[in-house]
């Protein structure tokens, strides 16, 4: 890897692009990068090759104010102790295992145990806390990132000598997509994610709980005490979990459910209403002071809203503020977590000679109009918020 800055650039409609590759630390030898990548429209986004990090993502506000939405670092030695995966690519396998055992062909496998008692985020040392290789790709409407790494045979505890490629491409669109490849060369569990922390205040002092946000799912994974989901889904009607229609992220948080109760608000999958493998719409998150709307589209078939409730800790400062619960939220897509240990759920296992290939993708927008490129849809989806918003007025 060449450790000098370097500029890759061209242009696109008379508008000049740039990756620009700066020194972000050390890692013993090995000189950690920061990747910047800007579009035609003004988002910035900032990615390490440490961990596939995002460290920052820069988006204008409905007065055009480019503002950070993401919780995140401005240096390396905060990543390498802080245990909050902001930003990072999450692997082998997002979310949790129950005990940290599988059984695959007959024979049972024993990962680190890292959320006792379960494995969590692909374990100790997972994909958030290797260096990847990466290169830089363009396109005549994007810019992007392509990392690479390989997850070698029983690290963690995983079968297989495991090939993994992520592309981060931010198009002229204002869109931010997330391609997934793998391959290995033994029968393997695999489903990875991207864990952004995401404040569309642009404040990241403030709470996320005047969020709006909608969720396209009619059911959720409902959970046990130790946070693994208990075989069986369930509907999200008449219960804090139904994101069916726009709510507030903090309306219901607070409500006597049992499940919220678990896991101390929001940490839960939801079960997309969709079938096969199709990029559908997932998601839509609105902040209304801001202006600032996050539409989520996936392939996978599970979406993991985290409200940010275990983020308090005197250690984690951003800026020197202490990063205190529900300063940020994730929607992690992703397959079911424990997915190896119940049969009922969308297989992750991945054989030789398959490719294991998803998609997500984060579009934003604002209420600037057409001026600001948003799209036709967007501008319904803010009358249709403005209603919302309305109606939950006159009912106060």
């Amino acid at each position: 890897m060449n450790n000098k800055n370097s500029i890759y650039s061209n242009s696109l409609d008379k508008r000049k692009k740039k990756i620009k590759a700066q020194p972000f630390g050390k890692i013993g030898s090995n000189e950690i990068l920061l990747f910047t990548l800007n579009n035609s429209n003004g988002i910035t986004i900032k990615i390490t090759n440490y961990g596939g990090i995002i460290t920052s993502l820069a988006v204008p506000d409905k007065k055009g104010k480019k503002e950070n939405i993401v919780l995140g670092y401005d240096n390396l030695e905060e990543y390498l102790k802080k245990p909050f995966y902001y930003g990072a690519i999450i692997g082998r396998y997002s979310n949790r295992i129950a005990n940290g055992t599988f059984l695959l062909n007959n024979k049972q496998y024993q990962l680190s145990i890292n959320d006792y008692p379960n494995h969590i985020h692909g374990g100790i040392i997972g994909f958030n806390n290797v260096i990847w290789n990466a290169n830089p790709i363009e396109g005549d409407d994007f810019i992007g990132l392509e990392l690479s790494y390989l997850s070698k045979d029983m690290e963690q505890g995983y079968p297989g000598n495991l090939t993994v490629k992520v592309k981060y491409i931010l198009t002229n669109n204002n869109e931010l997509k997330i391609d997934y490849f793998a391959t290995t060369d033994k029968e393997t569990i695999i489903n990875l994610t991207q864990h952004s922390y995401f404040n569309l205040s642009g404040n990241l002092n403030s709470e996320i709980l005047n969020h709006y946000l909608k969720i396209n799912a009619d059911k959720f994974l409902p959970i046990n005490k130790k946070l693994i989901p208990k075989g069986h889904l369930e509907s999200v009607k008449h219960t804090p979990f139904d994101f069916t229609a726009f709510e507030q992220i903090g309306a219901r948080l607070n409500d006597k459910h049992v499940q919220l109760g678990f896991a101390s608000g929001y940490d839960h999958t939801w079960v997309l209403n969709k079938k096969g493998k199709s990029l559908r719409k997932a998601a839509i998150v609105y902040h209304k002071e801001s202006g600032r709307c996050m539409e989520l589209f996936t392939t996978k078939p599970g979406i993991q809203f985290y409200s940010g409730n275990f983020l308090c800790n005197s250690d984690n400062k951003i800026n020197g503020n202490i990063v205190y619960k529900r300063k940020g939220f994730c929607l992690e897509t992703q397959y079911f977590p424990n997915s190896p240990n119940e049969p009922s759920f969308p297989s992750t296992v991945l054989l030789p000679g398959e490719q294991y290939k998803e998609s997500t993708v984060f579009k934003f927008s604002n209420d600037l109009g057409e001026q600001n490129n948003v799209a036709e849809n967007n501008k319904e989806l803010v009358k249709e918020m403005q209603s919302k918003i309305d109606s939950i007025v006159k009912v106060k």
